[in-house]
């Protein structure tokens, strides 16, 4: 017997993780640039906060479907900010990590049947949940500058398009859209009266300083957006799944219905620890974007090393740099080829496209946020010695 799950595909970071089997790092150590999520734990004071408030009895207990209504309040607060809108906590919702708000989202937009427009190369768990639910993916291919187009958007909208999601800065490309392009989805989907998603998991490692878009300035925005964030890279709260929705009120509750049914409420320590993290380490976190800025232009001063051997820098940003190979070999080919030759762990394209996609086979994911700018040399010093 099958379900719903047979309908996708397997996990691709586990898939990633299977070629280091029976393999023998003790001579080189393996470069892994194959996943996003912090690899540290919170910041000591953080830590710290979260061992005071495990003596808390609420800590253990069931809370408000839709969150901690103090997180809630401040992540109106902290979003009316940066964004120069108007965001009450009512508009805000609280969730098990960003992958579930997307799924939420989508629960509460789409039927059977139903289409979502998503740019490729994409984020595979959304294009997982898409799969797994019954709904059809309609790519939208991104090219050149790996920014997608509003335009070509439009053409691929029918009667059965529920909303067209964005990830900005991007995963797998790390490119940050431009706000003219953000804002031209947005007025796309309005007109449709489609949804627009847009996830910014990344958002607090932008390389701009203030707001990335204007949608939240616009009068009735709700009506229209839906926003998600996720607090585990913020403030490397990976293990205790925290995110977040905002959107209209109107249909945060329907996806209280999701969220009921699937885990009842958020985890008690994570949302404590997101909220100290809030309303504490802005400097902290400040240091973090800095940090990541820092090694993104490590990747840039480094890349000479790659382009010498055909290789070429198709997106860089955030926690992501994604790149073209220059060989006849499947990136997937490649990716395994890496690992036994150089002893580097990175994703192939293939893995960020729809099954058939040509042009996955070119392309590979680096994930740098979790090795030094000097290891970005090595990085590239080690994939420069592969020649297929």
């Amino acid at each position: 017997m099958t379900g719903r799950t047979a309908q996708t595909f397997n996990p691709p970071v586990v898939e990633a993780y299977s070629w280091l089997e029976g393999k023998d790092f003790s001579q080189r150590a393996l470069i892994n640039v194959s996943q996003a999520a912090p690899v540290a734990p919170p910041p000591a004071p953080l830590r710290a906060h979260m061992a005071k408030v495990i003596e808390e009895e609420d800590t253990h207990l069931y809370g408000a479907v839709l969150g901690l209504p103090a997180l809630r309040e401040e992540l109106a607060r902290h979003t009316s900010a940066l964004y120069h809108g108007n965001v009450t906590a009512a508009q805000v919702a609280i969730t098990s990590g960003c992958n579930q708000a997307f799924s939420a989202a989508i629960a509460s937009l789409c039927c059977d049947g139903d289409e979502i427009i998503l740019p490729t190369p994409f984020y595979f768990n959304h294009k997982m949940w898409l799969d797994m639910s019954g709904i059809r993916c309609c790519s939208l291919p991104c090219e050149g500058d790996m920014i997608p187009d509003p335009a070509q958007a439009a053409r691929r909208i029918t009667d059965r398009t529920k909303a067209i999601v964005l990830v900005s800065p991007n995963n797998p490309c790390g490119v940050e859209y431009p706000a003219d392009t953000i804002l031209a989805f947005y007025n796309l989907t309005k007109s449709h009266g489609l949804a627009l998603i847009i996830d910014e998991t990344y958002r607090d490692f932008h390389s701009q300083i203030g707001p990335p878009h204007s949608l939240f300035e616009q009068e009735d925005w709700q009506n229209t957006l839906i926003s998600l964030y996720s607090f585990s890279k913020a403030y490397r709260l990976t293990g205790h799944r925290v995110g977040a929705i905002v959107a209209g009120e109107t249909r945060l509750a329907q996806i209280e219905k999701f969220l009921d049914t699937v885990t009842i409420c958020p985890s008690q320590l994570g949302q404590k620890a997101a909220l100290w993290g809030m309303q504490n380490l802005s400097d902290w976190l400040g240091q973090e974007r800095r940090e990541i800025l820092t090694r993104r232009q490590a990747i840039i001063d480094n890349f000479p090393t790659l382009a010498a051997k055909g290789w070429r820098l198709l997106g860089l940003g955030a926690y992501f740099a994604y790149l073209e190979h220059p060989f006849d070999t499947d990136a997937t080919e490649l990716a395994q080829n890496l690992v036994a030759e150089a002893a580097v762990l990175a994703l192939p394209g293939s893995m960020f496209v729809p099954a058939g996609d040509e042009t996955g086979r070119r392309h590979m994911r680096i994930a740098f946020a979790n090795i030094s700018s000097e290891m970005i040399g090595v990085l590239f010093d080690r994939m420069a010695q592969v020649s297929q």
